[in-house]
C-alpha cells in the first residue's frame, strides 16, 4: 500500500469532513440513506457509495410509480457534495417524483480519476432501475441530472459507452430517460480546433480523466436517439465556456435529438446554486425544468407551481 502525501492527507481529511457534514444534512432534511454501491478507493480500501432519496410527499404519490431524477453534485471531479441538490431534490419529492442526491468517488476524498466518476455515475443509474419496483419508481421514466462535473456524469451516462463496473448486471440499462444539465462540461477536447479550456489546463486533461479526455468527452460521442435534454449555462461562464454548451446543443439537434438551451446572460459558474445571491437564478433555473418535465410527462402539471429558497418553511 502506497503512503499518502502529507498534503494529500490533509486535503483528504478535509474532504471527509466535508462529505461527513453533508451526510448528517441530508439525514436531518428527511433524505432516506442506502448504499448504491460497494467499490474501492485509490489505496484498494472500501468505499461504500450512498444514494440520499426524497419521496414523494405530495397527496397524489402512492396512485402509480412515480419518475425519478438523479442528481449529480459538481466539483471538478475533485471534491463537492451531494448536498447541492438538496433543494432540487426537495422540490420534485413534492411534485411527486423519487428526488435522488448521489454520492459518488472524487480525487481529494478517494484518489480516483475522472473515469473513475464516470463508473459511479452508471452504477447509480443502474441501481435506480434495478431497485425501481421496490423503489416505486417507473423504470421508464428516470432523468439523470447534475452540475459542471457532476453535469458532465449525468451526459455520459448516457452518450459514453463502456466504463461500467464489471460485477453489474449489464443488461440492466444505464442510461437514463431525459438529460438536465447546469453548466456541464460536455465538452472535453477540441471542436474544429477550438478547445474548451486554456491550454496549460487542456494538457494536463487526459491525466485528471484517465483516459484520453475525448474517450469521456460526452460532445464527440453524440449520436441519433438521445433522450430529451435540457441545458442551463450562464453565458458569462469563465470555467465552462457557454459556446461549449451551445456546440453541445446545436449537435444534438442536427443528429435529431431534442434540446432546450436556456442561456442566462452576465451569469457566472454555478449560477443555479441554491443560496447564491438573492436565489433568483436558482427559482428561476427550477422553475424552466420543472416544466420541461412536465412537458415530457415525468410530472404532472400544475395550475400553479412554486419553488422555495433556503429559509422558506416547509
Amino acid at each position: 500500500m502506497t503512503t499518502m502525501p502529507s498534503s494529500f492527507a490533509q486535503q483528504k481529511s478535509r474532504s471527509q469532513s466535508q462529505m461527513d457534514k453533508a451526510d448528517q444534512q441530508l439525514r436531518d432534511e428527511g433524505a432516506i440513506v442506502e448504499i448504491y454501491k460497494s467499490t474501492v478507493n485509490d489505496q484498494g480500501e472500501p468505499v461504500a457509495l450512498r444514494a440520499y432519496r426524497f419521496d414523494p410527499t405530495n397527496e397524489d404519490s402512492s396512485k402509480q410509480p412515480a419518475a425519478a431524477i438523479v442528481f449529480f453534485f459538481g466539483g471538478g471531479w475533485n471534491a463537492g457534495t451531494p448536498m447541492q441538490f438538496a433543494g432540487h431534490c426537495k422540490h420534485f419529492a413534492s411534485r411527486g417524483m423519487v428526488a435522488i442526491t448521489i454520492e459518488y468517488r472524487v480525487a481529494s476524498r478517494h484518489g480516483v480519476k475522472a473515469k473513475e466518476c464516470v463508473s459511479d455515475a452508471k452504477s447509480a443509474i443502474r441501481w435506480v432501475r434495478t431497485n425501481a419496483k421496490r423503489l416505486g419508481i417507473d423504470p421508464d421514466r428516470i432523468v439523470a441530472a447534475g452540475g459542471s462535473a457532476g453535469g458532465h456524469l449525468a451526459a455520459c451516462t448516457e452518450m459514453i459507452a463502456g466504463f461500467d463496473e464489471p460485477t453489474e448486471d449489464q443488461t440492466v440499462s444505464s442510461r437514463p430517460n431525459a438529460l438536465a444539465l447546469f453548466n456541464p462540461a460536455a465538452v472535453l477536447a477540441s471542436v474544429e480546433g477550438r478547445t474548451p479550456f486554456p491550454k496549460d489546463k487542456q494538457q494536463g486533461l487526459n491525466d485528471r480523466m484517465g483516459v484520453d479526455a475525448i474517450d469521456v468527452s460526452p460532445y464527440h460521442h453524440i449520436g441519433q436517439h438521445h433522450p430529451p435534454t435540457i441545458i442551463f449555462h450562464g453565458k458569462a461562464d469563465t470555467t465552462v465556456p457557454y459556446w461549449t454548451a451551445e456546440a453541445f446543443a446545436s449537435k444534438l439537434v442536427n443528429q435529431g435529438n431534442e434540446c432546450q438551451l436556456d442561456g442566462f446572460p452576465d451569469a457566472g459558474h454555478g449560477f443555479f446554486n441554491r443560496g447564491r445571491g438573492d436565489d433568483k437564478a436558482y427559482l428561476e433555473t427550477l422553475l424552466l425544468l420543472d416544466a420541461f418535465l412536465v412537458q415530457h410527462g415525468f410530472c404532472a402539471k400544475q395550475e400553479s407551481v412554486k419553488a422555495k429558497s433556503p429559509g422558506d418553511p416547509d
